[in-house]
């Protein structure tokens, strides 16, 4: 997720309200992108829109280094993998998806420092027909191994990529395949090479320079940063700042395979080197792998991405900060399905976890 405001940003003048107008009608050129797994995958999507060539022989070494994430951690306690009740031709595959609102120089191997607060897990399942993204609120109080109770967040402070694994495993009972750092800034730059992304506001809310009312609201980069940014101002605050990610997340994904949404291969160029530009991922994921996740992954579509929010008792203080207590029971049905790849089966259990039509 996304500071209020990043202070590397120009700030407009507050005087100048924009109100964001519905999205105009164009006419274009016939083009799909196949394959969507979370913030990761749209690198895989673009990468079959514009030829796998691509990959491998411009944009894989944009994509920089996380480190030997799981290098040292403990194999005799970390979660077996993950077991799929019915059989399936390939392995389900885990990622673990933390997202920064920070610039930092991502190309270059510098990844989101101990501010990260977008706390993803993602599986794509091993029959490649259906992806789950779980986000898990920045403020969830856990047990952080060696240093007790702690907001999850606070494990990338702590050590780093590696311990936020170690965390999650022990929170989620799933074993993390593979870890991925994500720019949500330069990320959401993208959304000007796509034309903009359209998404529903329920109800008329402002935020800075930038008014969204209510109904279809067609965001450029610029009103996107704002429209995820917010948190004062509605009614669940962090949550719904949550709801709006996952809101963005989807609207982009159904650009990306919409028909016609591509015009030019300057265009594409343009996006594939914006979002290889904006994530590095664990040196166990090959320029190989990744193309071997698409090729599997090609008939994936829009509708076969689940989004959900791991299940949440309330708020509260633990001495001066304000945190979010998980729902232990109702967390480890869901994490269950997980680990025996049969979430997408029994999402209706999760009704309020999941992300619905319209969200703030």
């Amino acid at each position: 997720m996304l500071e209020d405001r990043d202070p590397a940003d120009p700030v407009p003048d507050a005087a100048t309200t924009v109100v964001v107008g519905a999205r105009p009608r164009r006419r274009s050129a016939l083009r799909r992108v196949l394959v969507g797994m979370g913030v990761l995958t749209t690198v895989l999507a673009l990468a079959v829109a514009g030829g796998a060539w691509y990959l491998t022989d411009r944009y894989a070494g944009n994509i920089a280094s996380a480190g030997d994430v799981f290098d040292g951690l403990d194999e005799a306690s970390r979660p077996a993998v993950a077991s799929p009740v019915t059989a399936t031709t390939a392995d389900p595959v885990t990622f673990l998806l933390v997202g920064s609102d920070t610039r930092a120089d991502i190309s270059a191997g510098e990844v989101p420092d101990s501010r990260s607060d977008a706390i993803m897990v993602a599986r794509l399942s091993g029959d490649r027909k259906h992806v789950q993204i779980i986000s898990i609120p920045r403020d969830s109080w856990v047990d952080i191994p060696g240093y007790g109770m702690d907001k999850i967040n606070a494990a990338y402070a702590y050590g780093g990529p590696s311990l936020l694994v170690q965390t999650v495993e022990n929170l989620t009972g799933v074993r993390i395949d593979h870890y991925a750092a994500i720019s949500f800034n330069e990320l959401i730059s993208m959304t000007d090479a796509l034309g903009g992304v359209d998404v529903t506001v329920p109800e008329t809310t402002s935020w800075g320079p930038y008014t969204f009312p209510a109904g279809v609201n067609h965001l450029d980069g610029e009103g996107a940063r704002w429209y995820v940014g917010q948190r004062h101002g509605l009614p669940g605050g962090d949550f719904d700042r949550v709801k709006r990610q996952q809101n963005y997340l989807r609207a982009m994904f159904g650009k990306l395979f919409a028909a016609g949404t591509f015009t030019s291969l300057d265009q594409i160029d343009s996006v594939l080197t914006t979002v290889t530009s904006s994530i590095a991922v664990d040196d166990s994921l090959g320029t190989a792998d990744l193309l071997g996740l698409v090729l599997s992954a090609r008939d994936l579509t829009p509708d076969d991405i689940a989004f959900f929010t791991a299940p949440v008792l309330g708020t509260g203080t633990e001495g001066s900060a304000s945190v979010v207590y998980l729902d232990q029971a109702t967390g480890a049905r869901m994490w269950g399905y997980l680990q025996t790849d049969s979430l997408g089966q029994n999402a209706a259990e999760f009704a309020d976890e999941a992300l619905g039509a319209v969200v703030n």
